[in-house]
C-alpha cells in the first residue's frame, strides 16, 4: 500500500485539517501518516482556540515518519508561523520528500487572512519552491500572484506566473464569485480547465483539505498530475452531491463529510 503524510493542524470537531486528510486518504487506498503543526480546539461554529506546536517537535514527527515509514507523496496544509514553515522545509529537504502538495492555506473564503505576513514569506520561500503542485483558491492566488481575479483570463494569467515564479503545477481552485466551480490546472507550461457544476451543499468545510488530500494520494499510486486532479475532482463532486450530513452542526461552517458513507467506498 502506498504511504502518504499529511503535514497539518488537527480539527477537534472532525471535518477539515488533519482529520479530514486521514479519512480522505483512507478512502483513496493509501496509508494516512500525520504531522501535527497546531493543536485547535474547533466545531461547527467557528475556531475557539489554537495552539502550535514547536518546530523543534514538529521535526521530530517528521524524523520518526521519514525514518520508519517513508511517504510516497506529502500534503501540506496551514502551517500559522514562519518557524514552522522553515522547519518543514529543513526536513523535507533533507529527506528528498517526493510528490509534495501544498495547500496555502492563507486566505478564507470571505477574505480575512489566516496566518501572519511573516509566516507568508517563508511558506513562499521555503515550502512552495518544494512543491509539485500548489492549491490555492482564488483570494490566496490572488496574494501570490499580487492583483485581482476577475475571470477566466486572469486565473489564466495568476496560475501560469505562480507557477513559473515557484516551479510547480498550479491548481487554481474556482468559486469565490469568479465562476461556476471550475478549477485551473497550469502544468508543464500548458493549461486545462477542470469544469463543474456548483453544489447546493452546505457541508463545505474542510472541501480544500479533502482535495489536496485525494491529489496526493492519487499521486501516491502513481497517477499523473491531470489524472490525479482530475481523480480527486470526481471523488469531492460526489461527495458533495451526495449531500451527506451527520444532521447535527448548524453553525455557519457545517462540517463536510465528504470521506464517509456509500460515496466513499465507490470512491475508492
Amino acid at each position: 500500500m502506498k504511504k502518504v503524510l499529511t503535514i497539518a493542524g488537527s480539527d477537534s470537531g472532525g471535518g477539515a485539517g488533519i482529520q479530514a486528510d486521514i479519512k480522505t486518504m483512507t478512502m483513496n487506498g493509501v496509508f494516512a501518516m500525520s504531522a501535527v503543526t497546531a493543536l485547535t480546539a474547533q466545531n461547527t461554529v467557528g475556531v475557539q482556540g489554537i495552539y502550535e506546536v514547536s518546530p523543534a517537535f514538529l521535526a521530530q514527527q517528521l524524523d520518526s515518519v521519514f525514518t520508519d515509514l517513508r511517504p510516497d507523496a506529502v500534503k501540506i496544509g496551514m502551517v500559522a508561523s514562519a518557524a514552522l514553515a522553515e522547519s518543514i522545509a529543513e526536513r523535507l529537504t533533507f529527506y528528498r520528500a517526493e510528490q509534495i502538495v501544498v495547500d496555502p492555506v492563507m486566505v478564507a473564503t470571505s477574505g480575512a487572512r489566516l496566518i501572519a505576513e511573516d509566516a507568508v514569506e517563508a511558506l513562499t520561500r521555503t515550502l512552495f519552491p518544494l512543491a509539485a503542485v500548489l492549491t490555492p483558491n482564488v483570494p490566496e492566488a490572488e496574494v501570490l500572484w499580487g492583483g485581482k481575479i476577475a475571470g477566466a483570463a486572469d486565473m489564466e494569467r495568476a496560475a501560469r506566473e505562480i507557477g513559473e515564479r515557484f516551479g510547480c503545477a498550479v491548481l487554481l481552485k474556482g468559486g469565490h464569485a469568479v465562476n461556476d466551480a471550475n478549477d485551473l490546472l497550469y502544468a508543464g507550461g500548458a493549461p486545462r480547465w477542470f469544469y463543474g457544476k456548483r453544489i447546493d451543499n452546505p457541508n463545505t468545510h474542510g472541501t480544500g483539505c479533502t482535495l489536496s488530500s485525494a491529489i496526493a494520494a492519487n499521486l501516491a499510486k502513481g497517477f499523473a498530475m491531470e489524472q490525479a486532479v482530475e481523480r480527486a475532482k470526481e471523488y469531492i463532486s460526489g461527495a458533495l452531491g451526495a449531500m451527506l450530513d451527520l444532521g447535527a452542526g448548524s453553525g455557519p461552517m457545517a462540517h463536510n463529510f465528504a470521506l464517509t458513507g456509500r460515496f466513499a467506498e465507490e470512491a475508492v
